[in-house]
Order: C-alpha cells, then structure tokens, then sequence
C-alpha cells in the first residue's frame, strides 16, 4: 500500500464542504502546468543529459532540504557542499534519509513524498532502514530516456516554463533546445541584478560586460540604458515576456535626466555616496518599468529577503545556501515615485512578490485593487505552502479580488518538485473556494470558473504568454 499521499490531503475536514472541494480539485487536476516563473537550469532543456544520482536531484542543489538538515548540525560537507566535502552520493543520501523525519509537517516533506511516489513509484516513506533501496530504485530509473529533463517535462503536463537568467547571459542553451526540434517551450527572463545593483559582485566589470555585448557606451547614463534596452530585445527575441528584480526594499525613485546621470556617473567612477547604491536600485526600478511600458514585458518585483544572513556561510559555501531571511518591507510610500510616472498606464505589468506578510491586507491588495499596473505574484518562498497560500487567499481576495493576481508559479530549481508544487496550490484554492460556496459567498458554478483561472489561466494571461511563440 502506498503510505505516502492521502487522496484527501489538504481538503477540507467538514464533510460537506470536502465533498465540494474534491469536486473542484477534479477539475483543475489535471489541467496544464504553466510555469511562469522558476530557476530550473537552462542547461537541462539544451542538453538534456541525465541527471547523476539521487543526491544530485533531491538533496545539494535544494535549499530548502538543506537550510534543515544544517539547522540540526549537519555540516555542509557531509552534503557535498563546499571544499572536502563528501563526494559519495549514496552517503550523502544515507545521511538525508536519517534525517528525513526532520520534515514531518512540512511543505518539503509533501513536495518530497509526491516526487517519491508520483514520479518514481516508491511507496514507502524514505527512512535510514529503506535508504539504499529507494537511492538504487531513483538511481537506476535515472539512466532511463523517461527520466531526462526533457521528458519529464513532457510528463509533468509543462505547457510553458520560464528560467531566470542574468542580463548577461548569452541564452546558448535556450537557443540548443529551440534548435534541438523538441516541442517544449522554455522561455527565458531577463534578470539585471548583477547590472543594476552596484553592491553586486564586479559591478564595474559586469557594465563594462554589459557594454560589449550591446556596442553601447555604458559609461554615460543614455549608453547604459540603451544597452538595457538592447539586452531585453535580445531576450524578447527568444521568447522572454517577463523580468524579474530581486531588491532589498521596494523602493523606488523618479529622478530628472540631470540628477539621474549625475549619480549614474558616481557609481561608475567609483566615488557614490553612501546611500547612492540604494537610490540607483530605486532609480532603475522605474525606468525598468519605462522601459516595460516601451516592450511589453511583464516586471516582477520580488522584495523583502536579507540574503546571507551569515557572512561565513556566504564566505565559505556561496549564495543561496538557506540563509536568507524574510525582513520587514512597506510598498506604499516605497512605489509611490514609480507609479507616480507610470502606474496608471496599463500598458506596464508590475507583478509584486514579497516575504512580509503583515504587507498583504494593509497594503499590496489596496494598490493592486486600485493600480491598473499591478497584480500581486503568489505566496513565494518561506510562504510557498498549503498555510500561506491559504493565507494570502484569505487577505487578499476581499480587497484586491481573485483577477488582480497572478494564480500560481512554483519559483523552484528542483525539477521533479514542480508538479507537487502545483497541486498543493490547486488542492488549497480548492480548498478555499469550496469554503465561499458553503457560506454562500459564491456560486458553485462560479468557483469552477475561479478554479480554472487559479490553477493556469490567470498565469497564463498576467504574464502575457499567450503573445508569445508557441
């Protein structure tokens, strides 16, 4: 028997109003996974070779099973992470699967155990007693052509996923799977971080990059935004619909031509002042939105993460190793320069994400529900569960309604996680609409309708793919 998925997990508890919940989960089920948003490795679909081993999949590359494990004392290179680490992946395995009952309630644990059993036909829940048969189970089923990337995604029922991808990045390996004949579609989005953020690593060299891959002259204000402008037609032409910022803070500025190249020209030449970093993040934000009313790109605005809390983690193991931590942000006062210039045209798209809940009722669904530019992104990160998408429902809807959002992306690197990610979000919007049928807040006809727009049809349409190839 398989102990893994319950066929009633995350509906509701009530009979009456689980019954109506399944329904609508049966609905949306099985519709098409559009995925937005993500961080799957471009490489996959361009040179789709297997994937290594069980540890390689599940464990080292996941931040979220590792941020976990380490909180419990596990070091970093008994995960294969860092100099001397543990280069046997069935170890590595062997010391995740002693662990494993460390996820008991959590959302890994649901992604986990849908991967195990969805994908690869395990049926019991991993444990140190069963460790070396699941990994020879997931291993041997790795080598097949079934389990490479492309496949999988064919699989998994992807209509359209987005990578993210640095300004500079040359897109070698979307150009591979376009070329390759596979029908999948796989879109990049243009992501300026390392051009726009003069705390970036190599910011200098990084525009002089920027420059070189444009022939324009970023060393002056007009060269430097004319490169940008390059570089997202470039993206566009590879079937790009969206950007994607992550900032500190959600703010932005409005700055005249004048004082905007005079601190463009600080920043270049070495010589800012201390808050001229913080003011060129917000400077850009609005002309990336500019530039978007221009090109139609949709903008995505994701805000509010302390990222490597721990300067040593940073220092030894590199980014994106669990330790960035959600902090307090305001969008109100922060936007206001922003959509001063540009929020009420409804040419621009600005999708707003953030890991400040507090921001949802007080202020992301009052602006989203008054802006004709925004629409609010889904529970992201830390919220990415049955508890924050219920949530985020709950504070938002009465406010900003169900259109000025944005239905679900799964925002991951882990491949095999994405279909469990999508359920969950279709289990607990089924969840939260067959609630509004019984207290009569909606028809059950038009919760159907409300299901299908969640599960694929409000990403589809918030981030204009259906104008893109397909």
């Amino acid at each position: 028997m398989n102990v893994l998925l319950h066929p009633d997990r995350l509906l509701p508890a009530d009979p009456t109003t689980r019954a109506i919940a399944r329904s609508l989960y049966a609905s949306v089920a099985d519709r098409p996974i559009v995925s937005p948003h993500g961080h799957t490795d471009p490489c996959w679909w361009g040179e789709n070779a297997s994937f290594s081993n069980p540890a390689d999949l599940f464990i080292t590359p996941d931040h979220y099973v590792v941020r976990m494990l380490v909180s419990q004392g596990i070091p970093y290179e008994a995960l294969g992470i860092g100099e001397g680490a543990r280069s046997d992946p069935r170890e590595i395995w062997r010391s995740f699967a002693a662990n494993y009952h460390l996820f008991q309630g959590t959302p890994s644990r649901l992604w986990l155990d849908h991967a195990f059993s969805t994908v690869f036909g395990l049926i019991e829940r991993l444990s140190s007693e069963n460790a070396d048969a699941q990994y020879d189970a997931i291993a041997e089923k790795l080598q097949s052509a079934q389990y490479r990337p492309r496949a999988l995604f064919d699989r998994f029922g992807i209509e359209v996923i987005a990578t993210t991808d640095s300004a500079l990045d040359d897109l070698r390996w979307h150009a591979m799977a376009r070329e390759s004949g596979w029908k999948g579609r796989v879109v990049p989005t243009y992501r300026p971080d390392s051009v726009v953020d003069p705390d970036s690593d190599n910011f200098g060299a990084n525009l002089d990059r920027l420059g070189e891959l444009t022939a324009c002259d970023t060393g002056t204000w007009q060269g430097y935004l004319d490169a940008h402008r390059a570089r997202r037609a470039f993206f566009r032409a590879m079937g790009a619909t969206a950007t994607d910022h992550g900032h500190p803070t959600p703010r932005t500025a409005n700055l005249s031509e004048v004082e905007a190249a005079a601190l463009f020209a600080r920043i270049r030449s070495g010589k800012a002042r201390d808050d001229d970093a913080e003011l060129f993040r917000a400077q850009m934000l609005t002309e990336m939105a500019r530039m978007s009313v221009e090109d139609g790109l949709v903008m995505q605005l994701h805000t509010g993460s302390f990222r490597s809390h721990n300067a040593g983690v940073h220092a030894r193991y590199g980014r994106d190793r669990g330790f960035d931590i959600p902090v307090p942000v305001s969008f109100t006062l922060a936007l206001k320069p922003l959509l001063d210039a540009v929020g009420m045209d409804p040419r621009l798209r600005l999708i707003l994400f953030t890991l400040d809940e507090t921001t949802y009722s007080r202020e992301l669904a009052p602006l989203a529900g008054a802006y004709p530019s925004l629409r609010l992104g889904p529970p992201w990160w830390f919220h990415d569960s049955f508890e924050g998408i219920r949530r985020f429902r709950e504070r938002v809807t009465e406010t900003a309604g169900f259109r000025n959002t944005v239905g679900f992306n799964d925002d991951t690197r882990a491949l095999c996680s994405i279909p469990a990610r999508h359920d969950v979000s279709r289990r607990a919007d089924s969840a939260f609409l067959a609630e509004l049928v019984v207290t009569h807040r909606l028809d059950e006809g038009e919760a159907y309708e409300i299901a299908l727009l969640l599960s694929d049809g409000l990403a589809r349409e918030g981030y204009r793919l259906e104008q893109g190839d397909t």
